[in-house]
């Protein structure tokens, strides 16, 4: 009998946050192909297909949380792996005054995003992460961006500004995405003893028919010249996820054509 893939995950229930959307359902399908049980955790309808479990939930309420970790470990057993994609920021067409200057940023705009994307993380992480614990195993991945870890580049949205727009890339995802980074390390610690792996995904810019404008920009930054195709991720999160990864924890693991090495 040949030995298994470091990288195999067959039968391991992960649960993705986030999987309606452009990365979840990549993330989703990609994992599937690998063998585990995918439970998909977002308020957007998911299709029920094979080794994918759709649970609505609103991953900012506990108890909610908790009804998911219920029903998932009643069809599937103790989840294995956690991958935190859910995420929201202030799109390209929000309000004026969500895109506006960073003096007259809106307080609820900020709490919005930091409930979903900081909190939402965190309750996942005490939820899923907790039932891993008490298995003695598992792996949870936090979806993070280059913009926690350096600063946006406003000139990428000079364009917009040309055109006589007042737009700057808003504070708070970045802001959200940067707690990420010590709320990885603190559980990396926390739980190392129960052999629960926690670790940092940073990403890039991904390909979504952005204004070509933007993407000349945007792709003269990045050493490799392009965004990225979402599936370009896919691999990275199986590997954190894997066997492959079993003396990785605390990490960042960066991801991002090279943008933040220029």
């Amino acid at each position: 009998m040949s030995k298994a893939s470091p990288f195999d995950l067959r039968d391991r229930v992960v649960i993705v946050t986030g999987g309606a959307g452009q990365l979840g359902r990549s993330f989703t399908d990609a994992l599937v192909d690998a063998g585990a049980k995918v439970a998909v955790i977002d308020q957007a309808p998911v299709e029920k297909a094979a080794n994918v479990l759709p649970v609505a939930c609103d991953i900012t309420d506990r108890a909610a949380l908790e009804r998911a970790l219920a029903q998932i470990e009643k069809e599937w057993g103790a989840p294995f792996g956690l991958v935190n994609a859910a995420a929201i920021d202030s799109p390209p067409d929000a309000p004026p005054e969500e895109n506006g200057p960073f003096e007259t940023y809106p307080e609820a705009s900020f709490d919005r995003i930091m409930d979903v994307n900081v909190k939402g993380t965190f309750l996942c992480c005490q939820v899923f992460g907790s039932a891993m614990a008490r298995t003695g195993r598992g792996s949870i991945v936090n979806i993070a961006s280059i913009y926690g870890m350096v600063s946006p580049d406003q000139s990428l949205y000079q364009y917009r500004r040309d055109r006589g727009e007042v737009f700057f890339k808003p504070v708070a995802y970045s802001t959200s995405k940067s707690a990420l980074y010590n709320l990885t390390r603190y559980l990396a610690a926390y739980w190392g003893a129960k052999s629960v792996r926690v670790n940092t995904l940073t990403l890039g810019g991904v390909y979504n028919d952005q204004d070509p404008a933007f993407l000349q920009r945007y792709q003269a930054k990045v050493p490799l010249g392009r965004m990225a195709d979402a599936t370009e991720y896919n691999g990275v999160v199986q590997f954190l996820l894997s066997d492959a990864a079993s003396y990785v924890t605390g990490s960042n693991l960066v991801v991002d054509g090279g943008f933040t090495a220029l």
